[in-house]
């Protein structure tokens, strides 16, 4: 525990200047995370991100991950889209698999593009959220962390029916129950202070759905833990794995704001 803590402290005080100054520092920051979350889970299957075929995903992944006004200058000055830059990645990678002569198969091009699209599609909205002010990534980060926290802690507590056994052993229906309430009521606060434009009813709403999406997002990336029989996705975190471990929930709420034109 002492251990997680020390080293929380430290990623905090890292991290948080990046997200309060945000512009091109912040997006640097988040390519290079992203980066590695993509080396992560491409090391769970054997894929060495530093091969032909991982390096041609990591450049979907920088694809996907741009913002959107540096999309609009690429396809201005090249004439083709985030879409067709993926198009490309994807023929590229199959013709990879002819080359190989299928010792680089269909389902590792299906693995290399889902990889690259779930880590991506997250951070890429990471970036467009700090876009839009420093208020709306400091709710998306209150609802994860208090979420997660009153999700453990009453699950310690008062947990007995188990929610996904298959997935999270440790995880509890009264865990999942807990960490929705305590996100509602850090929501409530939050709202007190920042005074987002949004009604109560509507912070409410958006906050009992995205808890709810961000402990699915942890379950997810349990599942792809379990399926390839690792502990954590990385190391570079002491205490508490890597980037994909601490960024799992984020990964999922982060999309779901904006498509609840919660931000934006």
């Amino acid at each position: 525990m002492k251990q997680r803590i020390i080293t929380a402290l430290i990623a905090a005080a890292l991290f948080i200047p990046f997200v309060i100054y945000g512009q091109l520092p912040f997006t640097i920051l988040i390519y290079v995370m992203a980066a590695v979350g993509l080396y992560e889970i491409l090391k769970m299957r054997g894929i060495s991100l530093f091969s032909l075929p991982g390096i041609i995903t990591l450049f979907a992944l920088f694809v996907i991950l741009m913002p959107d006004d540096w999309s609009e200058r690429v396809q201005n000055a090249t004439s083709y889209s985030k879409i067709e830059y993926l198009f490309i990645i994807a023929i590229l990678l199959l013709i990879y698999t002819v080359l190989l002569k299928n010792k680089f198969t269909f389902d590792d091009v299906g693995f290399l593009l889902a990889s690259a699209m779930y880590v991506g599609i997250g951070f890429h909205f990471f970036i467009t959220t700090r876009a839009e002010g420093l208020a709306f990534v400091v709710y998306a980060l209150v609802i994860v962390w208090t979420t997660d926290s009153g999700a453990y802690f009453i699950g310690r507590k008062l947990g007995k029916n188990k929610l996904w056994p298959e997935i999270s052993p440790n995880k509890t229906v009264e865990g999942f129950v807990g960490g929705i309430i305590v996100a509602i009521i850090a929501a409530i606060i939050f709202q007190l202070i920042a005074k987002l434009d949004i009604s109560y009813a509507t912070l409410i709403i958006v906050s009992i759905v995205a808890s709810i999406f961000g402990q699915l997002g942890d379950l997810v990336e349990s599942a792809i833990k379990r399926h390839y029989g690792v502990k954590d996705s990385g190391k570079i975190l002491p205490g508490h794995g890597g980037i994909l471990d601490r960024f799992d929930s984020l990964l999922f709420v982060l999309p779901l704001l904006y498509f609840l034109h919660f931000i934006g």
